[in-house]
């Protein structure tokens, strides 16, 4: 009988990534649910496979192989109380950090308590028991296919990782009859790096640096980073919460939130991320992506993850830089990207007055080491376009990613800094939801608020949000227009003078050139300020549909023809034809 591997996607996955991860010795018990699995190992000759009837034993037989040669080691049983006899075993793995790996085999876990046969909740383990446990389902999607690659990656790469350790994988199958699969699928194994260990070599070809979230850069780090580009021919791709501002710094989003252009720019041969969660919504496509972090996660924000360094920044770029003792320079990449950001910015036409309006004639007029605040997300999208002074600090809340709490991390920054001025720019929901923190006592002179008025949540009336297409009928439940006073000019104004604030106001461009001086002023007044703007939303999607479209390619133009002539559905629909 000619058998090849199952027909079952996430069982393929999971084998080609114990070959790409060089795990090869399985024991195997007996069943039906783990049938797919063993089916397929058992005609590669990639693989040694042992078998065990009794579980209890199997677990135990991997911990013998595991500790004799130094290798992971897998472990597969069937459904029901199979996976049970494991734990005296895996316990013992747990406490002597050996590398096996608990492969269970399961029916789709919506069968969870339905008094099926056969069906047992594995989704909570012992505290003591294994390291990391993860459920692989069945493959529906592309979605679904990169997310659990991605998991089943980080359950390998932890067998070996701080010392090693078992691992638990539950793998849904359905049973398949195919077994005609020839050929694995190309799957994409990631490598973790530790300091003192035998470093890759860097591709040849641009290299970006991308930093999400970042705490405050050292000068040591930022210099290493600067000559870690002049070394490589590198760039450093920010928003404004990445916090650096070296010699390669690259404000990014104005170059790649154009929706009918995609710069080559944009695609360098390898992206080093760094940092945390960025609300720039930076588009990349990098050939590969290196995740630099001292905690060591698989984070696969591109897609295109392909090696992890477990090591502080400044050793990885130290390292790099050490490996290159040339003194030559290469600025072409990032010369190339200043080119191309100024090309688009000169295009960028009178805006209505709006989030994007304000921020453009206020970001680069911040007085010096002042602290800036920005909300998410209208905010933080429109104040991403624009340059600030390099000696401004810039935040915003992108870790939980709420509106909830803006007002009162400007607060605690503001305490924090008492000799610094802070600047914080919030939309009037994410105000009024956290209003009351204006009146904490402890508030000094330092701390100048902006709230951008537009009555409503204007994200969800902007022209590329689903809830836009909705028009005014978005406003009743998903842009929660008509709140708080609806835009009422004596509200915010009565709240925060008789807080004792300074209040200002301004409903047009001339009104705020008037008032934002004041706002803007570099010495510290008597009193701490809140500036109410008062913006539409109509204008405020205009601002964003304007910058979103300042460069025009023709496969850009003619893919926006497209949508326009057939809908997102009937895009959609083409593309499965010529996909397949």
């Amino acid at each position: 009988m000619n058998t090849y591997y199952t027909s079952e996607e996430n069982t393929q996955v999971l084998i080609a990534l114990m070959k790409a991860h060089n795990i090869k010795k399985v024991v195997a018990s007996p069943g039906a649910t783990n049938v797919c699995f063993v089916a397929s190992v058992q005609q590669d000759p990639f693989f040694e496979i042992y078998s065990s009837v009794d579980e209890r034993s199997a677990a135990y037989i991997a911990c013998g192989l595991a500790a004799e040669s130094g290798e992971p080691v897998a472990l597969s049983c069937t459904g029901a109380t199979a996976s049970r006899n494991y734990v005296p075993g895996l316990t013992e793995a747990f406490y002597r950090k050996l590398p096996v790996l608990a492969i269970t085999s399961t029916q789709h876990e919506g069968r969870i308590g339905q008094n099926i046969p056969q069906v047992i909740d594995r989704r909570v383990q012992m505290n003591d028991l294994v390291k990391l446990s993860v459920s692989i389902p069945t493959f529906h999607s592309e979605e679904d296919r990169w997310a659990y690659t991605v998991q089943i990656n980080r359950a390998l790469l932890e067998l070996r990782h701080n010392g090693g350790g078992p691992i638990h994988i539950n793998l849904t199958t359905t049973y398949s009859k195919d077994f005609s699969i020839k050929t694995l699928p190309n799957v994409k194994a990631v490598e973790r790096y530790n300091m003192g260990d035998a470093l890759p070599k860097l591709p040849n070809g641009r290299i970006a640096i991308f930093v999400g979230d970042h705490r405050r850069w050292t000068d040591r780090l930022t210099k290493a980073v600067d000559e870690f580009c002049e070394k490589y021919n590198g760039v450093v791709l920010c928003d404004q919460t990445s916090s650096f501002q070296g010699k390669y710094r690259i404000l990014a989003s104005l170059v790649s939130s154009q929706s009918q252009y995609f710069s080559p720019c944009l695609a360098p041969n390898l992206l080093i991320d760094m940092g945390n969660i960025s609300g720039a919504y930076i588009s990349c496509k990098p050939d590969q992506v290196w995740r630099v972090n001292p905690d060591g996660e698989i984070r696969d924000t591109f897609r295109k993850l392909t090696k992890v360094f477990e090591m502080e920044e400044l050793a990885f770029f130290d390292a790099y830089n050490s490996l290159n003792p040339s003194k030559e320079i290469h600025r072409e990449y990032y010369h190339e990207f200043v080119a191309e950001r100024a090309k688009i910015a000169e295009k960028i036409p009178e805006l209505p007055f709006s989030n994007p309006w304000i921020a453009q004639h206020t970001a680069s007029r911040l007085p010096g080491n002042s602290v800036l605040y920005l909300g998410i997300l209208n905010t933080l999208r429109s104040w991403n376009f624009f340059e600030t002074p390099e000696s401004v600090t810039c935040y915003s809340n992108t870790g939980g990613f709420g509106i909830d709490g803006g007002v009162s991390t400007l607060v605690g920054m503001s305490l924090a800094n008492k000799d610094r001025l802070c600047f914080g720019v919030v939309g009037d929901l994410g105000f009024f939801y956290d209003m009351n923190a204006l009146g904490n006592r402890h508030i000094g002179n330092n701390l100048r608020l902006m709230v951008i008025n537009n009555g409503r949540g204007t994200e969800f009336r902007n022209y590329n949000h689903p809830a836009a297409r909705f028009g005014d009928d978005a406003d009743a439940y998903m842009a929660a227009a008509g709140h708080y006073g609806a835009q009422s000019q004596k509200l915010v104004k009565h709240y925060a003078e008789d807080l004792g604030y300074e209040y200002m106001s301004a409903s047009n461009k001339e009104e705020y050139m008037a008032a934002v001086e004041r706002f803007l002023t570099p010495a510290f007044t008597d009193k701490p300020m809140v500036f109410e703007v008062f913006t539409d939303s109509q204008c405020e999607s205009d601002a964003i549909k304007i910058m979103n479209n300042l460069e025009v390619s023709a496969t850009g133009s003619a893919k926006q023809l497209a949508k326009n002539i057939l809908g997102e559905k009937g895009v959609k629909a083409v593309k499965k034809i010529l996909n397949k």
